[in-house]
């Protein structure tokens, strides 16, 4: 156990003026996305989610609802989130600059609620605060805390946390965020293993493992709902025909990039396109060597009961969900490394701590001293690249060149390839990119149908077959959808539109209607678009309609 020198905090006046000082320099250092616009999913979340424009009761019950539409459009059941984002409106309304504040606010409080729980756990107070800073200017972050939508990450993460420091005195308090952080973010569930192993450490017998016990019963209730709705969504069926070896191979690189990522702060970028991992890949073969030293690790302060297991134990719980264990379409992004990080900064500076206590006096100042000086290097240099990055989140164009100069054969550059042809006339090259795209997942076909970069294709052979193929396979999607929300029924119609097929995306439209929910007025106008054109005996090819808030 830590000596009872480290396991001091600060005090709650310590911990407010660590916040307010983290809150400033992270509003300085992410000036440059405090005026960004909504961005790609903020749509169907908040700017178009008509159920978050009000804070009345009925629409609390609908973003409670997980059977409802708007929590299959999210993909997730995470009514906190939402909830959060309407009192957020309430305030501010459209202004996007209010909704940054927020999520830049709550980042800095997660912040400082991690110096508050290194402490606890024996992390010596010079350390815990270079880690709190770290993890407040981690580049990877900014994806997170820029990003409107990433909420749930931002509002999970202080509750996760505060649930942790809560549970040894008032674990009522602590249950109850423990349920509010699973209600913004399934992840939030690494506060279970990881709260049961600091109890271990704490070598102590009370009625706290009841509490854990009902933790455990409260995230098994939420487990189902989550799996349903997420089942319920589509979202999980991404088929990624690689076979039991290769996937393992996909899963242990991500590992090795995301360690890479949270010790260096490099390789972050807009909309990862990573290829599949070969069995020469130098990321799956640095997985054996920090698999097996992790691994050790964790075995040996397991045994000893040292807190240091139960962050290894966070970054590995954290990991799990995008480690390919339940495959899905692009499980690397910097905002993935919001829930694994913690683990790794709290497991390193124990490790180090436990390092420093074997060396003798005179060598662990100087060894204590050379941690300092690489701590403010590596503080400064994390902080001098956080402008950088909040600056790709102030528009979709910097959004896309980010992902562009990242992955230069990926989809996104595929995409403004297949645009900067269609501009200079270049049909065949317009289509090959496209393709090129398409075969990298690209798969938005009323995007094609109606952005104005495409006006001079839509009549070309290779154009209209590629869209149809697109519109096809949502179609053929669609129809393994035994009950489709509006918004899905929406996306068909507009399918059926592509392929010229007016008749039968009148009728989903119709139903859609019926139906009600957010996009009601959207769904209707569409109808009408069609009923009109149908009427005027215009070509199905020549019908465009515009996509709002489709999820």
């Amino acid at each position: 156990m830590a000596s009872p020198s480290r396991t001091q905090g600060i005090g709650i006046a310590g911990l407010a003026v660590c916040w307010l000082a983290f809150a400033g320099a992270a509003m300085w250092l992410y000036g440059p996305a405090l005026t960004g616009p909504f961005l790609s999913d903020d749509g169907h979340y908040v700017e178009q989610n008509r159920h978050v424009h009000e804070l009345s009761l009925e629409n609390v019950r609908v973003l409670l609802d997980p059977t409802g539409s708007v929590a299959i459009d999210v993909v997730n059941y995470a009514p906190a989130q939402l909830v959060g984002h309407a009192l957020v409106w309430a305030v501010v309304g459209p202004e996007t600059w209010g909704h940054h504040v927020v999520n830049v606010l709550l980042h800095a409080l997660g912040a400082t609620l991690l110096v508050a729980l290194f402490l606890s756990s024996g992390v010596p107070r010079t350390g815990a605060l270079f880690a709190g800073a770290l993890f407040l200017l981690h580049p990877a972050n900014v994806e997170a805390v820029a990003w409107i939508s990433q909420l749930k990450s931002v509002l999970a993460l202080p509750l996760t946390v505060a649930a942790l420091l809560a549970l040894e005195r008032r674990p009522a308090l602590a249950t109850g965020c423990f349920v509010l952080a699973l209600l913004a973010k399934p992840t939030a569930v690494v506060a279970l293993p990881v709260a049961a192993l600091l109890e271990r450490a704490r070598g102590v017998s009370d009625p706290r493992w009841r509490w854990l016990a009902a933790w455990t019963l409260l995230f098994a209730l939420f487990a189902v709902v989550e799996f349903t709705t997420h089942q319920r969504s589509g979202a999980s069926g991404a088929i990624l025909d690689e076979g039991a070896l290769a996937a393992l191979r996909t899963g242990a690189a991500l590992g090795s990039r995301y360690v890479a990522m949270a010790a260096t702060g490099l390789g972050v970028s807009a909309f990862h396109e990573p290829d599949s991992s070969g069995p020469l890949d130098p990321w799956w073969l640095a997985a054996w060597p920090i698999a097996i030293a992790v691994g050790w690790r964790f075995v040996v302060v397991f045994r000893r009961r040292r807190p240091e297991a139960a962050y290894w134990m966070w970054a590995a719980v954290g990991f799990a969900p995008v480690s390919q264990i339940f495959p899905f379409l692009y499980p690397l992004a910097d905002r993935y490394l919001y829930f694994i990080l913690p683990g790794l900064l709290g497991a390193g500076l124990l490790a180090g701590a436990d390092v420093l206590d074997r060396l003798s006096e005179p060598r662990r100042r100087v060894v204590g001293r050379v941690a300092v000086v690489l701590g403010v290097v590596l503080t400064v240099s994390f902080a001098a690249r956080v402008p950088s990055r909040a600056a790709v989140w102030r528009s979709n164009a910097a959004l896309l060149a980010d992902a562009a100069r990242h992955y230069p054969d990926g989809k996104v550059a595929n995409v403004l390839a297949a645009k900067r042809a269609a501009g200079q006339g270049d049909a065949v090259g317009a289509v090959a990119a496209l393709r090129r795209a398409a075969d990298r997942g690209y798969n938005r076909f009323q995007q094609l149908e109606i952005d104005p970069s495409y006006a001079g294709l839509r009549q070309s052979p290779a154009f209209r077959a590629l869209v149809r193929e697109l519109a096809a396979a949502w179609i053929a999607s669609g129809a393994a959808k035994t009950d489709p929300t509006p918004s899905e029924l929406r996306m068909l119609a507009h399918a059926h539109i592509s392929v010229g097929e007016p008749k039968r995306a009148l009728v989903l439209l119709d139903r859609a209607a019926a139906a009600g929910g957010p996009y009601e007025p959207e769904i209707r106008a569409d109808a009408e678009a069609i009923r009109a054109a149908i009427e005027a005996g215009a070509p199905p090819d020549r019908l465009r309609l515009g996509i709002s808030g489709a999820p």
